[in-house]
């Protein structure tokens, strides 16, 4: 489990653009944190690393959002309005083994529909007011392992 503090969100989205050009096919990010600790923001710097140069939004009301332009297709879910269920109707394992990178925020809500193995991601703020967060990145199964240490290194 490694952690790092970054002091803007312009650092957020330099790590998430970091993590973009090394994702393979069928990689999943979770993404953990509050509202407004910088998940979307992670994301978009995500896309970037994918090349993908449209305008990423939060898919909290669309609940998916596909952006197909870059090196691999990313697959945007916001699971957070499925807390009382109906995840299981989506057919999210078709994204998690599929041909782009799936990130989904509020993954505790579909723990159940999850596979063995991805790369959870912890957003914290570090003050009420304060642009700083630590992201803790803890990775489940080899792959992942060997994403983060490439990441560190």
């Amino acid at each position: 489990m490694e952690s790092v503090t970054v002091t803007s969100p312009e650092q957020t989205m330099q790590l998430g653009a970091k993590l973009g050009k090394m994702v393979q096919p069928g990689d999943l990010i979770l993404l953990d944190g509050d509202l407004g600790a910088g998940k979307t923001t992670f994301t978009k710097g995500l896309a970037k690393g994918l090349g993908i140069d449209r305008n990423v939004k939060s898919p909290t009301f669309t609940l998916i959002r596909e952006y197909r332009q870059g090196r691999l297709p990313l697959y945007h879910m916001d699971i957070y309005r499925l807390e009382d269920g109906g995840a299981e109707d989506l057919g999210l394992d078709e994204y998690f083994d599929g041909d782009g990178v799936s990130v989904v925020e509020w993954s505790e809500f579909i723990q159940d529909l999850l596979p063995a193995a991805y790369l959870r991601i912890a957003l914290k703020r570090s003050g009420a007011a304060d642009e700083r967060r630590t992201i803790t990145l803890m990775p489940q199964g080899t792959h992942y392992q060997k994403l983060v240490e490439q990441l560190e290194g």
